[in-house]
């Protein structure tokens, strides 16, 4: 397995790193206040390039594997989750159904705005009756003439608010289950869709959820994405795909939470010594730095395996399931590290905290990816 990046990767991850700390660092507080990322924050993320991370050269994007990207994702973790959230599911869930899925005319027509940050993607897929259990989707599209009506409520939709493009899943033959799942586009602006309130939460401030609302939504039948009764299927691909990008950011979190509880213990002194330098510190330090390598190495390998083109599911799902785990494990010990300071609001530390508990329940929860990893290995071991 070969990590190295080319040269010009390696620029624009100094870049980010750069643009990270020096702005939307400086940042944070007024998205957490705001609950929103900040116009000139947007526009130099256009600027770099940042909204075509998943989209090929030719459409305008930036053309680059997964190694490559995961090397970005990670300096894009390492500051306020909410920024980091947005342009995820923009590059990730949202885009990529678009890339691997979608026709000529389909990727003519969404692909090269979409990489600019012109037009925002989202994914709607969750909905009151179907989190975990994606199959069991009540959204219906019922064809009519040359287009389709779909009818249904959609929620928890990252970026909806400022989406301009949805990869929908809808129930087009009941009868038939997980195969009668079918994905669409739907543009913001199809008559009958309807985006709800920005829904309140705990962390990811700045990174915008709401309901999606479909009646009789008109969506034509050209925005049909992939095959008719493939839409389940599209989906678990779009998830597993995005599970190596999910864990990178997670992983740049890590590492500054990592970073700034070693500053912190280097600084703070107790009983006339460093806290660096009593056992307990010590210890915990050591062990979110073992928890960070060894998440760093299995993000790397299931990047590299993606760009191989070879199978993934088992391993995207322990990816999911070890960086959303050690996020939450590695956040908890910087608070413990940082004691009442890393309790105060603030502090980043507080964020990371909120931040990360999300991380085991998005884009498949933790049990989820353990059915997965079981069911893989149920397979693996009958042959």
């Amino acid at each position: 397995m070969d990590f190295t990046l080319g040269k010009d990767v390696e620029l624009l991850k100094k870049n980010v790193r750069e643009f990270v700390q020096s702005e939307v660092e400086a940042a944070a507080a007024v998205i957490e206040k705001e609950d929103r990322i900040p116009d000139k924050i947007l526009e130099a993320s256009k600027q770099m390039g940042l909204f075509g991370l998943s989209i090929p050269e030719a459409y305008g994007g930036l053309g680059i594997g997964m190694v490559g990207k995961c090397a970005l994702y990670e300096e894009i973790g390492a500051t306020h989750n909410g920024y980091t959230t947005m342009i995820g599911a923009h590059t990730g869930i949202g885009t990529v159904g678009i890339v691997e899925m979608g026709n000529d005319l389909q990727k003519e027509r969404y692909l090269p705005s979409m990489a600019r940050g012109e037009s925002i993607g989202a994914f709607a897929l969750t909905e009151p009756s179907a989190g975990s259990n994606a199959s069991n989707l009540k959204t219906t599209a019922v064809k009519h003439g040359d287009k389709y009506l779909l009818n249904g409520t959609k929620h928890y939709i990252t970026n909806a608010p400022i989406a301009d493009v949805f990869t929908v899943m809808a129930v087009t033959d009941p009868e038939k289950g997980a195969k009668g799942i079918t994905s669409f586009l739907i543009e913001k602006d199809f008559p009958g869709f309807y985006v709800g309130a920005v829904e309140p939460k705990m962390g990811l401030h700045g990174s915008q959820s709401a309901e999606v609302i479909m009646e009789d939504c008109e969506v034509p039948g050209a925005n049909v994405l992939g095959e008719i009764g493939q839409g389940y299927v599209n989906a678990l691909k779009i998830l597993a795909n995005g599970r190596a990008g999910l864990a990178a950011r997670n992983l740049g979190s890590c590492q500054k939470l990592l970073d700034l509880s070693m500053h912190y213990t280097r600084e703070r002194e107790q009983f006339g010594v460093p806290i660096i330098d009593h056992q307990a510190v010590a210890h915990m330090v050591s062990e979110m730095a073992v928890e960070i390598e060894a998440l760093r190495a299995l993000t790397y390998k299931v990047a590299w395996m993606v760009d191989q083109g070879q199978k993934v599911i088992k391993e995207a799902a322990m990816l999911k399931l070890y960086g959303s785990e050690v996020y939450n494990r590695v956040a908890d010990k910087a608070v413990q590290v940082h004691g009442g300071i890393g309790y105060i609001s603030d502090y980043p530390i507080e964020r990371f905290y909120r931040d990360a508990r999300i991380t085991r329940i998005y884009e498949g929860t933790s049990e989820i990816q353990k059915n997965i990893i079981a069911g893989q290995l149920k397979k693996e071991y009958a042959r």
